[in-house]
């Protein structure tokens, strides 16, 4: 049962953690004739983020500069991406990657999937407040302009965070399923309204009960059934939730392993699932990726990335000594 799953980061406290020498390292490594990458990543991706946040604190006290900005001014192409994605408190990072998923020059729609499918409503709020505070607008007004149809209309409906949590109602359940089973069936556009409420709002205890029952009555699991019956963004977005609700580390595998392979190494969505999930989850995913897929995360990344980029990117997924 889900109830028991120990989720566990790969990136926790580094113990006698002292800021002021971890910036003045830094500093040299930042200032010095060639920038010093190895020395960047040896301190920033074995701090947790509080950590960072005061290294950058200390930093700015210590050079009256900002940390983020001398990393964009001495790195390039992914390997900035990574460590500059490394500064920024997980809220605001999630904000920072919708705000390119929405205004870049292509919606990145598997972007606002992944995170939006993804998050608590806490994590929710948090977000939607440094979106704000960053960029000086509304996320969920910039989801209604940028996006359109049943997509959006769910993805503005997971934004407002209102998801029932902890209550279970098992007499409901089967009513929730009954009206899952017929919006697979009739897909008119009150139907697929329904749908996206019933997966937006209830509990995950709720849900988990509501799937089960899906079974019973339709003798398929959900998600075939909505691959069957949907199909664009909306389709990619239901499936994202049912699986983002079952099973959250499973959920991100799958995506790192697509993102790896069926993409040729879709560097924006690796380097953000990893950064995004190194303190909460990213051991638990790497198992399931291991289970699922037979060669571990740090063998792919291994294989595909090179350079201190694929440094970066390995010191923050970690990895046993069979992974090498």
């Amino acid at each position: 049962c889900f109830f028991l799953l120990q989720t566990q980061g790969t990136i926790l406290p580094a113990p006698n953690f002292n800021p002021i020498m971890d910036a003045q390292v830094l500093g040299g490594a930042l200032q010095g004739i060639s920038c010093e990458k190895d020395v960047l990543i040896e301190i920033l991706t074995q701090r947790c983020n509080s950590q960072r946040l005061m290294i950058a604190e200390a930093y700015r006290d210590m050079y009256g500069r900002d940390l983020i900005t001398d990393l964009k001014e001495n790195l390039s192409h992914h390997f900035k991406e990574v460590m500059v994605g490394l500064m920024y408190p997980p809220a605001s990072y999630d904000a920072h990657e919708l705000w390119h998923a929405l205004k870049g020059v292509d919606t990145e729609e598997k972007c606002l999937i992944d995170i939006l499918a993804s998050r608590s409503n806490v994590e929710i709020f948090q977000m939607k407040e440094a979106y704000l505070m960053q960029y000086n607008t509304d996320l969920q007004q910039d989801i209604d302009s940028e996006t359109s149809g049943h997509f959006r209309d769910t993805l503005m409906n997971l934004a407002q965070g209102t998801r029932m949590e902890g209550y279970a109602d098992p007499s409901t359940a089967a009513q929730d399923a009954m009206i899952l089973w017929e919006a697979c069936q009739q897909k008119t556009g009150e139907h697929k309204n329904m749908l996206q409420m019933i997966l937006c709002n209830r509990s995950h205890q709720q849900l988990w009960m509501v799937f089960q029952e899906f079974q019973n009555i339709s003798g398929q699991d959900i998600v075939d059934a909505i691959n069957e019956c949907y199909d664009g963004y909306f389709q990619e977005l239901l499936v994202a939730i049912v699986l983002c609700i079952r099973d959250k580390p499973s959920y991100f595998a799958y995506r790192l392993y697509n993102a790896i392979h069926d993409f040729g190494f879709h560097n924006k969505t690796v380097i953000r699932i990893l950064i995004a999930r190194s303190e909460i989850d990213l051991m638990n995913i790497r198992q399931r990726y291991k289970e699922r897929y037979g060669k571990s995360l740090f063998h792919d990344i291994k294989h595909f990335a090179s350079g201190h980029y694929e440094s970066a990117l390995l010191a923050i997924c970690a990895g046993d000594t069979e992974d090498y």
